[in-house]
């Protein structure tokens, strides 16, 4: 759950908090819960190869430079976050919602629903940045060539449903979202 920590460290919370129209602490709790149905969201859609190769694509047109040194919420472009989120949790993103939100007993599903295009081009950018990382340390092909494994592994490893040695498989991600979802991964 470091990586979790990690993405948090870098989130600008005064600043999403104002943007949400809330407290610190309610934009914290949101993003406690956000943050890992999002990253979920996207190791279940890595487990299939033509979602993994999708998310892989995906990634690489974000800059990693959005998350270095902490992130700048006026360069958090929530449209493609809205996008991003569409592609990741398809037509069950109202469910998801009011799964999140009826676990904390309601009200934050409205800023949940605000909440996930902020985030998601920021945890795109994070995983550039993983990628690039590794791909420099280990003198890998661009990542877009890949089976997915890569980032099916990094995905799994965010939550404790590391995937290693099974081929991106996703893990744990895949179950934690199919019981959201009702065992969709779209």
């Amino acid at each position: 759950m470091a990586a979790l920590d990690d993405i948090k460290a870098d989130l600008p919370m005064g600043d999403i908090a104002r943007r949400l129209g809330v407290d610190e602490a309610t934009a914290r709790k949101a993003v406690d819960d956000a943050l890992p149905t999002l990253l979920a969201g996207m190791g279940a859609n890595a487990t299939d190869p033509a979602g993994a190769a999708s998310l892989e694509k995906a990634v690489t047109k974000h800059d990693p430079k959005l998350v270095e040194g902490g992130v700048n919420l006026a360069d958090v472009d929530e449209e493609d976050g809205r996008k991003i989120v569409r592609n990741v949790f398809g037509g069950n993103t109202d469910q998801v919602v009011k799964a999140l939100d009826s676990k904390e007993g309601g009200g934050l599903g409205p800023i949940i629903q605000q909440l996930l295009p902020i985030l998601a081009p920021i945890v795109m950018a994070w995983l550039a940045k993983k990628i690039t990382k590794k791909q420099e340390g280990a003198g890998a092909a661009p990542a877009e060539s890949g089976s997915g494994g890569g980032l099916g592994d990094l995905l799994g490893g965010l939550l404790g449903g590391s995937s290693s040695g099974s081929g991106g498989s996703g893990g744990g991600l895949g179950d934690l979202l199919g019981g959201l979802l009702g065992g969709g991964k779209r």
